[in-house]
C-alpha cells in the first residue's frame, strides 16, 4: 500500500491579522511535525482592511492555544475588554439594548429562563431582559471582572468575555510570536502563480523580483483579492448582497472620548450603521452602509459627524461584497479571512471565522493525497457557518420597527432566509429558539436580538405556570438583585487592568 507522504511546505500567502493567526497556529501545533516549514508572504506596499477591532469569546480559546500571557497581549494591543455589543436605534430611534455574552437568569423547572421571563411579563413584570445578564448590566456599568466557573452559585459562573483590541497590533504581536517559533517571513509582492499541469495545483508564487516561493499546501489570507482561491483557481463568489445590502464602510480612529464601557457600540442609521470600539489609547470607528442608498460622502460625513474625540488619521474607505466562496478549499489552496468571504462585522465574527477556518484545518489536516473527503468536509463546516451568521446578521436588519428611510424599509421587507424563517416562527409561537449543527450564536443570542427587537412570542412552555404570580415575580425580582449586587463590588475596567497589569502607560493614550 502506497501511503502519501505528510505535507510538510505550508506557504501562507499574505499578512495581516488572518495570515499571522494562521502562521502562529500552525507553528503551535504542528511545530515538531518532522521537515516541517511555515512560510509567510507579504508586502508592506499593501495596506490590510482592517474594518474591526472587536472579538467574540471563542478568541480566548484562541489566545490560549498559543500560550499568550493575557496581561501581555491586553498591553501589546491596547486592548479593553468586551461583554457584548450595545445596539442603539435599532428597533427604533431612542431605544438601546445589549447583546451580552453569557447566559440569563438561571433555569427553573427543567425548562429554559426565558419561559419564565415571558410568564413574568404577562404577570405585570416590566423588567428588561438585559437586567437578567451579569454582562450586560455590568457592561453597561463600566465595570469587569473574571468568570467565576469555579463558584457555580455566583452569577459571574455565567460570564463570558472577548477583546477590543488594535487588529495592526495584535497582528505585529502574533508575527514576534510566530517567527520566535520558526516561521519565515519573505518580504516581496505576488505577481505570478505558478500551477502543475495536470493537477491544477499550486506549486508556487513568483515574486515581484523573480524569486520563486514554493510549497505543498497554500494557505491564501490575501484578502478581498482572494489571489489564489479566487484568481488563480477560479472559484466562484456566492453574492448574498439580496440579504445583507451593505456593501461599503468607511472607518476612521479617534482621541479617547465619551463612556469608557467594555462594550463595542453599533447605532443604526439612515443607510446602514456606525461601530464604536473603544480601546485603551483610541476609539474605533466606522459607518458600513449601503452604496445603494447614501453615497460616500454622506456617509464619511456622518461618521465624522458622530465621533467622541478628534479623528487621528484620514477615513479609510472600503467596499465589499457580503458573501463567500462557493468552496473555501479547492486542490492545495485554503482561503482564510476575507480571501474566503465576507461578512459585515455588526455582531464580530471576522476574526472569528479567521480562527475556525484555522481549527478546521487543524483538524483535517492533509498529507500529500489531499483526499476529497477531507476537503468536502472542510467545505461543507464552512459554507454552513456562514449561512448561519448571515441568518443572524439579517435578523438584524429584519426584526425592526424602522420606516424612516428607503434602506429599513427595504431591510424590513425582505424575505428572510429560510433557516431564519423556522427561527422566527418557532419563537413566535412559543418562545422556544432553534439551534442546530452547533452553531456559532447560542439561545441566548437569539433571545436577547429577537426579544429587543420586538419578535414577542405568542406564549410560552406551560411548565411555566407551574409557579403563580406572586412566586413568579419574587424569584425574577431575586435574579436582579442579585445581578446588581454582583455587579456593585466588581472594579472599574480602567481600575481592572491597573491592579493585574493590562493597563498601558497614560502617556500613550491618545496615539494613534
Amino acid at each position: 500500500m502506497s501511503v502519501p507522504q505528510p505535507v510538510t511546505k505550508i506557504v501562507v500567502v499574505g499578512g495581516g491579522t488572518a495570515g499571522w493567526m494562521t502562521a502562529a497556529a500552525l507553528v503551535r501545533v504542528l511545530g515538531q511535525m518532522p521537515g516541517l516549514s511555515v512560510t509567510l508572504v507579504e508586502s508592506e506596499a499593501i495596506r490590510t482592511v482592517g474594518v474591526g477591532e472587536a472579538t467574540i469569546p471563542q478568541i480566548i480559546g484562541f489566545n490560549r492555544l498559543l500560550g499568550l500571557d493575557e496581561m501581555q497581549f491586553m498591553r501589546e494591543t491596547r486592548a479593553t475588554y468586551k461583554l457584548g455589543i450595545e445596539f442603539v436605534d435599532w428597533l427604533r430611534p431612542g431605544h438601546s439594548y445589549v447583546h451580552p455574552f453569557g447566559s440569563f437568569g438561571i433555569d427553573m423547572l427543567g425548562i429554559e429562563f426565558q419561559h419564565f421571563w415571558l410568564r413574568g411579563q404577562q404577570v405585570g413584570d416590566t423588567s428588561r431582559i438585559d437586567d437578567y445578564s451579569v454582562a450586560a448590566v455590568a457592561g453597561k456599568s463600566g465595570r469587569f471582572g473574571w468568570p467565576r466557573p469555579d463558584n457555580p452559585k455566583s452569577p459571574m459562573s455565567k460570564l463570558s468575555y472577548a477583546f477590543q483590541f488594535d487588529a495592526g497590533r495584535y497582528a505585529r504581536f502574533l508575527r514576534g510570536y510566530a517567527e520566535n517559533a520558526g516561521a519565515v517571513r519573505v518580504e516581496g509582492r505576488i505577481t505570478g502563480v505558478q500551477q502543475g499541469g495536470e493537477t491544477g495545483f499550486v506549486t508556487a508564487v513568483t515574486l515581484e523580483d523573480g524569486r520563486e516561493v514554493a510549497g505543498e499546501l497554500f494557505i491564501d489570507c490575501s484578502g478581498f483579492r482572494s489571489l489564489l482561491l479566487g484568481q488563480a483557481l477560479g472559484v466562484p463568489f456566492i453574492d448574498w448582497t439580496k440579504w445583507l445590502p451593505c456593501d461599503s464602510a468607511v472607518a476612521v480612529p479617534c482621541e479617547l472620548g465619551g463612556r469608557n464601557e467594555p462594550l463595542t457600540r453599533s447605532t443604526a442609521r439612515t443607510a446602514g450603521w456606525q461601530w464604536r470600539i473603544p480601546l485603551q489609547h483610541r476609539i474605533g470607528n466606522g459607518h458600513v452602509f449601503s452604496s445603494a442608498h447614501i453615497d460616500r460622502t454622506a456617509a464619511t460625513d456622518l461618521l465624522l459627524a458622530n465621533l467622541d474625540g478628534k479623528p487621528l488619521a484620514d477615513p479609510n474607505q472600503i467596499a465589499f461584497t457580503a458573501g463567500h466562496r462557493a468552496r473555501a478549499w479547492e486542490k492545495n489552496v485554503v482561503a482564510l479571512g476575507l480571501a474566503a468571504g465576507f461578512l459585515e462585522p455588526l455582531e464580530s465574527t471576522s476574526i472569528h471565522l479567521v480562527q475556525s477556518g484555522i481549527a478546521r484545518l487543524l483538524a483535517l489536516f492533509p498529507d500529500t493525497g489531499f483526499s476529497a473527503v477531507e476537503i468536502d468536509r472542510f467545505n461543507l463546516e464552512t459554507t454552513r457557518e456562514y449561512r448561519n451568521i448571515r441568518d443572524f446578521l439579517v435578523l438584524h436588519y429584519r426584526a425592526s420597527e424602522r420606516d424612516d428611510s428607503e434602506f429599513w424599509r427595504y431591510c424590513r421587507n425582505l424575505p428572510p432566509p429560510d433557516g431564519l424563517a423556522e427561527k422566527l416562527e418557532m419563537f413566535r409561537s412559543s418562545g422556544r429558539i432553534i439551534r442546530e449543527n452547533n452553531e456559532l450564536f447560542t439561545e441566548d443570542s437569539w433571545l436577547s436580538v429577537m426579544l429587543s427587537q420586538g419578535v414577542t412570542p405568542q406564549s410560552y412552555h406551560p411548565a411555566a405556570w407551574m409557579l403563580d404570580e406572586a412566586e413568579t415575580r419574587t424569584r425574577l425580582a431575586h435574579i436582579r438583585e442579585v445581578i446588581r449586587q454582583t455587579v456593585d463590588q466588581l472594579p472599574t475596567q480602567d481600575e481592572f487592568l491597573h491592579q493585574n497589569g493590562g493597563a498601558i502607560p497614560r502617556s500613550e493614550y491618545l496615539t494613534a
